[in-house]
Order: structure tokens, then sequence, then C-alpha cells
């Protein structure tokens, strides 16, 4: 039997050189992993610790190619002719597609890092035992995350997802088995997202230098949501989540942004660079101008007006634009439409859009570029000058507060608790001058789900998985067809922009392997069921 090459380095440590400065998650990877490393005092844990977050700022991970997976739902479609996001998008993949092949091989060797850090910082030399503790929590954290998006996306119910931890006697002398179902994958990560609770400090407690570690609510919010996929496959698992729920917001001190002049600047403030660390937030992708996210310009207008490389990939649909109330003010801080107003780089302008298959455009993430002067973006201090790495400072939210409210009044109404799940909805409906609901039903917890998180890595696709609901996903999706596409106000047809679909909830509930990676493990790991 081959070794687990194939899948992840065994017990590999990555030392990758990283500032224990304020910028500590601000680089690029330099160089390779040693697996010399000793875990001998502070400043070498500190660096190989700092090691597990580089892979978040990826284009492979959070940068952009997990996301093509969720671009597969209803709210967005392919921006531009791009074969194997077209492909994904269709269900009609093969798992080859590059997308999710980096994708995959770099969550794993993220997922390899952690163990490794975690056998590390258990036996580390020299160390205080609070630094320790705080390390290890990192570590069990971000073995978890990892793990849990490779689980969700690839994990079936029949058939988990490869996975072996370092406490395992048998680590690193055979290959990690593929576990029998995801839920078997689900309590891993749960037990995981556990420690990293019980070892990590509260948020609040870091220095700005630490900002963008793992911390306790992000621990918790994350266990909040395996639970929550969970449950699509054991209903008891929504008994085990308000009370995670209420932890993270008595006992880690998260809340909703609130008291703006009016409800849009309430929900608007949450995308901006002096929100990065807010209240809300409980995970995000640490950004700046020269490392992080490129998903702020991914989904920019495609080479962004001649101003800046934007890249125009995700582009949402009017079904989505239809499910907002009218006077909700999401809808406008969520998506431009032609002759809305926006500032770009200092210059006020109206939007329109010559590359829009849809008419629309993401319009959560454009605050960076509101900066500068001129319309000129050489003269902006929050952008990565490079158009080709196109970073801002605005840090990519993974998870935020709001979530985690409607998770818990998803997990009442799922226990037929529909009184009790009405506070925690409309905490995030009066947040933005919404009319509250007395008695919420599964309907309005989607749709309050749908609007809040649109265009956000929160999976869309996902949750129209676990509800089963078939029919929304196979659904055609429209756009609005304007007459002149350099006109604001030009006048505009609806017209189909995606085809109907056909996803098939006896294949397609979770995604193929690289049948790659099958033929190397010599059939010992099966390819996904239905594939």
């Amino acid at each position: 039997m081959k070794r687990s090459k194939y899948i992840y380095l065994l017990l590999l440590v990555a030392v990758m050189s990283s500032s224990c400065s304020k910028n500590w998650v601000d680089t690029k990877p330099n160089g390779s992993p040693s697996s010399a490393y000793l875990w001998d005092g502070e400043s070498n844990v500190t660096r190989g610790i700092a090691a597990l977050y580089i892979s978040m700022r990826f284009e492979s991970t959070w940068g952009r190619d997990l996301f093509w997976m969720q671009n597969a739902s209803d709210d967005l479609i392919v921006g531009r002719s791009k074969a194997d996001g077209e492909n994904i998008k269709n269900f009609t993949c093969s798992g080859r597609e590059g997308y999710m092949t980096t994708g995959w091989n770099d969550l794993y060797t993220a997922l390899a890092n952690a163990n490794a850090a975690i056998a590390g910082v258990q036996t580390a030399t020299n160390i205080s035992e609070d630094f320790r503790k705080r390390s290890l929590g990192e570590a069990y954290f971000m073995r978890g995350f990892v793990h849990f998006w490779i689980a969700y996306l690839w994990g079936h119910k029949n058939q988990g997802v490869p996975y072996d931890g370092v406490e395992n006697k048998e680590y690193g002398t055979r290959m990690p088995p593929q576990l029998a179902s995801v839920t078997d994958n689900y309590a891993a990560i749960a037990s995981d997202m556990q420690k990293a609770a019980e070892l990590l400090p509260l948020f609040e407690t870091y220095g700005s230098a630490d900002q963008g570690r793992a911390h306790k609510a992000a621990a918790l919010g994350y266990l909040v949501k395996t639970y929550a996929y969970w449950a699509q496959y054991d209903n008891s698992k929504w008994a085990l989540i308000p009370s995670v729920c209420d932890q993270i917001k008595t006992q880690c001190n998260r809340a909703l942004i609130n008291g703006k002049a009016t409800p849009k600047d309430n929900y608007k403030a949450v995308f901006t660079i002096d929100n990065n660390w807010s209240s809300e937030y409980i995970w995000s992708v640490t950004s700046g101008t020269q490392g992080g996210s490129e998903f702020m310009g991914v989904v920019l207008e495609n080479k962004g007006w001649g101003v800046y490389n934007g890249w125009g990939y995700f582009q949402p649909t009017e079904e989505l634009y239809d499910e907002y109330e009218n006077n909700d003010p999401r809808r406008e801080v969520t998506i431009l439409k032609f002759g809305d107003d926006f500032t770009f780089f200092g210059q006020q302008r109206k939007y329109f859009s010559t590359n829009s298959l849809s008419g629309f455009q993401i319009n959560k993430y454009m605050e960076p570029y509101t900066y500068g002067s001129d319309g000129v973006a050489g003269t902006n201090p929050k952008i990565n000058q490079n158009g080709d790495y196109p970073t801002t400072m605005l840090n990519l939210p993974l998870m935020r507060y709001a979530e985690i409210l409607l998770f818990k009044a998803e997990a009442l109404i799922q226990q037929g608790k529909n009184t009790d799940a009405a506070a925690p909805l409309n905490e995030v409906r009066a947040r933005v001058g919404l009319t509250p609901i007395a008695a919420p039903t599964m309907a309005d917890l989607k749709h309050e789900r749908r609007c809040e998180l649109a265009c956000e890595w929160t999976d869309r696709v996902e949750d129209l998985k676990r509800w089963g609901d078939v029919a929304t996903i196979n659904a055609p999706l429209h756009g609005r067809i304007h007459a002149n596409k350099t006109d604001p106000t030009s006048a505009y047809t609806i017209q189909q922009v995606w085809p109907a679909r056909h996803f098939d909830p006896a294949k397609h509930m979770a995604w193929p392997i690289n049948p790659d990676e099958i033929a190397k493990s010599n059939g010992f790991y099966k390819q996904t069921p239905g594939w």
C-alpha cells in the first residue's frame, strides 16, 4: 500500500518565514517547508503557528477557487467564459477542474501542517504553559477549520473524506483512511473546535499585532456551523446549537454593528476596512495591500472600467435581486445595478457595465475602491497596485455574528420552537429597519439567510442542498439585458442568462474527487458516490 503522500505529506512540519510584527499574517509565503524545524522557544513556535494561516491567502483556497463551488447557487452566474467554472456551475464537472484540484491539495497540506503543529506544540520546549495553551488552541482550530471545508465540500453521507489525526497511533505509517460517512468527519471537526474553544482566548485580549489569530468565538462559530451541516443527517444536532450561539454572545462579546445614522449605514458598515475587527467579526481572511484574499478584485467589473484590473467572475442574478423586500437596504449594499451611484477612486460614478452578463455586480466589497482621487488607481493606499494580485485592506469575512443569530433561529425552528426563533431572526431584521416576524417559519429563515448573507462565503448552494430545495437549484437564472451597455439609464429587458440545470440529489450532494488522486492511491480511496 502506498503511503499518504498522494493526499498529504506525513507529519509535515511547515516552517515558512513569517514576521512576528503586526503584519504577521500579511505576507505571501517564501521558501519551502522544512521537516527539520525544532519546536523550541516561543519565537520558533510563533513562526510555526503563523505558518498555519498562510494557506488562507492562497488563490486556490479563500482567494478565489473554493468560491467556484459556491457559485453553483441560484444567486450568481459565471461572469466570463471559463470552462472549468461553467462545468462546476452546471454540475457537469469531473473533479479534474483546476479550481477543485488545487484547493483539495492545498487544504490537505494545510491539514497536515496543523497535525504537525499539534504534535510539536505539545512537546515544545522553553515556552510558558499559557503560550503552549494558546498555540495548541490555534493548531486545533486550524485543523478543524480546514477539515470542515474538505468535509462539507467532498464528504457524502455514505462516504466521508480521508482524514487521520496525529493522535492516532498509526498516523504516519498508513494512508489516512477514508471515513465511512461525512458525519464521522463532522464528529472529528466538532471535537477539534471544542478543544480549541477551551484553549483559546477571547478575541479582545489580542493586541493589534495578533489580530487574525484563532480565538474562542471563531472556534464556537465553526462548532455551530458543523452542527448545522451535521443536522441534515442527524436532527438531534439542532438541539446543541442555541446554547453555543448564546456563548458567542455572552462570553465572547459578539454583537451586530448597530447605531449608525440609518439602517443602510448599519449594514454597509459591516463591509468596511474600519470594521475589519468589529464586534460582528467571527472569522475572516486577514488582508492587506501586499497580501490577503484576491476576492475583492475577482468580483470587480472586468478591467475596472479601464482604471484597475477587476476580474469580473461572479455576477448576481435577477432572482437574488428580487428576493429582497423593496424596503430592504441590504439589496443596494449587496448589488450594483445600472444607474446606482458609487465612488471609484474618489470619483462619483453611476454604474454601467459592458461586461456583466447579468447587468449586476457584487457591491459588498467595493469600499476599498472608494479611496484615492480623480479616478486614479495609483492614488489609493488601500489596495494592491498590482492588479494581477488585487488584494485590499478589507478583510474577507468568512463568518460573522449575523450568521450565528440565523443558525440559532434555524435550530429553534427545526425543533418546533418558532416563537423562540423570533428573537434572533428579528435582531437581524431590526438592524436594517425591517418589521419583525412573530413566529418565523423555515421559509422566513431561508429568506433572511439569503438576503443577509448573499455573495458571502457562507455557501448558498450548500444551504439549498441541505434544505432539499432541488427545484430552486435547477431553475433557469435571469438578468437585465440593457439596450445600451454604456448608458447607466439604459432600458432593459429581463432575459434568461443561465439555462436550467440538472442537479440530481442522488449524485450531486457532494463534489467529485479528482480521479487522479484515486488512481494514485491504487484504489484505496473511492470516488464520491454517484460520480
